[in-house]
């Protein structure tokens, strides 16, 4: 089956890649990320994010289970490797755990659309694979030392390769938040509907887990992540949100569309439950209009 003609490939840098090893390792990260990492096996992966005391979000990864023994990557494409691994050094304690940056080590290649996985199986792949956050579509992040990227490049060579900005375009309408640009560290992981899939409510304790638990026991946050489409030029982000002469939110993301702009917004709770629309300056008209979402809706693949 020729899945690489319904694929398109994006090749990136990631932001992040942190090396986690030593006999305390497994218990480490399992203290700090709020996904659980218990029931890991080799070459396995978990989202999930990385929270201060206030349940506040400081950045988002992916974490590994490596080959060795008692090894971890830790993989982002947007959270710098300086925060994660400085948020992490600042709670080793007697732990033996050690944490490298490889980052500058490694590439990466996004591959969005129905077939990526099927391919990925297909034959041996150097490095790691997991599941995306780049479209409602089948996406998934591959990963591979520098070594490996001429054999990566050349095995994507019969796929469509999009741009930043196309993929950016992507994320934006399927309303996949963007760590630490849409939700970040004066925002809780509920308010952009990370919850359901980086946040684990079974799991031992982590740092935040107690802001997590009680969150979920009051079942509301005060603000919602919301999709937006805007007319003009795409504004510089952040970039305040009027409602009026109220302060509605935030836009948070943008990425150029059919004549004018998407974007991702951060609006109080009551604005996210219902229709809205917003000025980019106080008491103007409205140009920015919130959209509805639903999974599967089409984006550039």
């Amino acid at each position: 089956m020729n899945f690489s003609a319904q694929i398109a490939f994006y090749p990136y840098f990631p932001a992040c890649v942190l090396r986690a090893t030593g006999p305390d390792a497994p218990t480490f990260l399992q203290g700090q990320f709020t996904n659980d990492l218990g029931k890991m096996t080799t070459g396995s992966s978990a989202y999930g994010l990385w929270l201060d005391r206030r349940g506040r979000v400081i950045a988002d990864s992916q974490v590994i289970r490596g080959l060795a023994v008692n090894e971890f990557l830790i993989v982002s494409a947007s959270s710098e490797s300086s925060v994660v691994a400085a948020h992490l050094q600042g709670h080793l304690i007697a732990d033996e755990v050690e944490i490298s940056d490889e980052t500058r080590a490694w590439r990466g290649v996004a591959l969005v659309g129905q077939g990526a996985g099927g391919w990925l199986a297909s034959a041996p792949r150097p490095g790691f694979a997991f599941r995306g956050r780049r479209s409602s579509a089948e996406n998934f992040d591959w990963v591979m030392p520098l070594g490996e990227w001429p054999a990566a490049a050349e095995a994507t060579s019969g796929m469509r390769q999009v741009d930043e900005a196309e993929t950016e375009l992507m994320r934006i309408r399927s309303a996949i938040p963007r760590i630490p640009m849409d939700i970040g560290p004066g925002d809780l992981p509920n308010e952009g509907g990370l919850d359901a899939q980086a946040i684990s409510y079974s799991k031992g304790c982590y740092l935040g887990q107690e802001v997590m638990a009680r969150v979920k026991a009051l079942g509301r946050v005060r603000r919602g992540l919301v999709r937006v489409a805007g007319t003009g030029e795409p504004p510089a982000v952040p970039a305040a949100l009027w409602s009026g002469e109220s302060r509605a939110g935030e836009l948070r993301s943008v990425a150029r569309d059919a004549g004018g702009f998407a974007g991702l917004a951060l609006v109080t709770a009551e604005l996210a439950a219902g229709a809205g629309a917003f000025s980019l300056t106080r008491g103007a008209a409205p140009t920015v209009t919130k959209r509805g979402f639903e999974p599967g809706t089409p984006d550039c693949v």
